[in-house]
């Protein structure tokens, strides 16, 4: 079993002349700095996170609302005025009259 560390009374404090006290010490003051540094780089890589979240969000409502300006601002129904295009249909519209069948 180790030996218990001794809180020297005669000069008021921690006696440290054991190798192995000190270096348990400084480890365990090293490791500490290591999780609160890892600590503080989880914190600001979900801040980061969050704040690019919220940013996408206000993008994407202004894209929304661009999108209705543009739908909107074409009230019957045709995206692009051609006028040498004439009126066209996805599914080519109505045939006007039916072909000779051989």
């Amino acid at each position: 079993m180790a030996p218990t560390v001794q809180w020297v009374t005669g000069k008021g404090d921690l006696s440290v002349s054991d190798p192995s006290t000190y270096w348990l010490t400084v480890t365990n003051i090293v490791l500490g700095l290591v999780t609160l540094i890892g600590c503080a780089a989880v914190a600001i890589g979900v801040l980061q996170e969050l704040a690019a979240r919220a940013k996408k969000r206000v993008a994407m409502s202004h894209l929304d609302r661009e999108v209705t300006d543009l739908v909107a601002s074409f009230s019957d129904g045709h995206a692009f005025h051609t006028p040498s295009l004439g009126v066209t249909m996805a599914d080519g519209g109505e045939e006007l009259g039916k072909k000779e069948e051989r």
